[in-house]
């Protein structure tokens, strides 16, 4: 990590939900295939129905991703962060903006990578997942699939932080208060993003998925950060952080 430059770092987090609003909206088909894919490792009292809205939104198979944030680093008389948010209910037109900044980015910049937290195991394999599922090719830089580990352009602060113990399992918002940066506290956390999506009318939903966005937004700003402190450099402040105003994908 010390040899990496924090301008050549495009750091990433995305939301997802689940593709239907719940267990009885799935075909018969479906509701089989969820069962199948569960049944070892349900909780104690509780079935295939009632663990869907639990799990369903961070299963490829059973998911979408509403929203993909991004963050990247400017070299100015100081560092600042830009951020940009891609979100909306049309998951290919998602991935597609998603893969095109990404592309603009890598013909200005060769030497660019990945960084997230815990992107290596969840954030790049899903992306993949859901590219191929929307019938889109995954560009050769997501591709990670036979690749030594210093091979990939992935710079992921929750392996890091592992230090080689890979028993421990380290949340961003724990990481982030335990080395001391500012984890801006919200109104919503991880685990209410599917309900918020699926509940109220469309423009009830759509206000839902900006507060969906700005959440992500902070998390890529506060694992920006944990980046920095790896490296023993100042966070940057709120008012050098840059957030660029996208309205909704439709």
């Amino acid at each position: 990590m010390q040899q990496i430059r924090p301008e050549d770092l495009i750091i990433i987090d995305i939301e997802t939900a689940s593709v239907s609003p719940s267990f009885d909206n799935l075909s018969d088909e479906w509701k089989e295939l969820w069962g199948d894919k569960v049944k070892y490792s349900l909780p104690e009292g509780i079935d295939a129905a009632g663990f869907y809205p639990q799990r369903a939104g961070v299963m490829a198979e059973f998911a979408k991703i509403i929203c993909i944030s991004m963050a990247y680093f400017n070299k100015e008389q100081n560092l600042r962060m830009r951020v940009k948010s891609f979100y909306g209910h049309d998951e290919k037109k998602i991935l597609e903006a998603f893969v095109s900044t990404i592309n603009k980015i890598e013909s200005h910049n060769s030497k660019w990578c990945f960084a997230g937290h815990n992107i290596k195991e969840f954030d790049i394999p899903f992306i993949c997942r859901r590219l191929l599922i929307n019938h889109l090719p995954i560009p050769s830089y997501l591709d990670f699939q036979n690749k030594k580990p210093w091979d990939t352009n992935i710079v992921d602060t929750f392996q890091y932080w592992r230090f080689g113990d890979y028993k421990n399992y380290t949340s961003l918002r724990l990481l982030a208060a335990a080395i001391g940066i500012p984890s801006p506290k919200d109104d919503i956390d991880g685990s209410m993003v599917g309900e918020l999506y699926w509940t109220g009318t469309a423009a009830e939903r759509a206000t839902s998925l900006k507060r969906i966005a700005v959440y992500c937004q902070k998390d890529v700003i506060t694992t920006g950060n944990i980046f920095l402190r790896f490296k023993n450099l100042p966070v940057v402040p709120n008012d050098d952080i840059d957030i660029v105003e996208v309205n909704m994908i439709e």
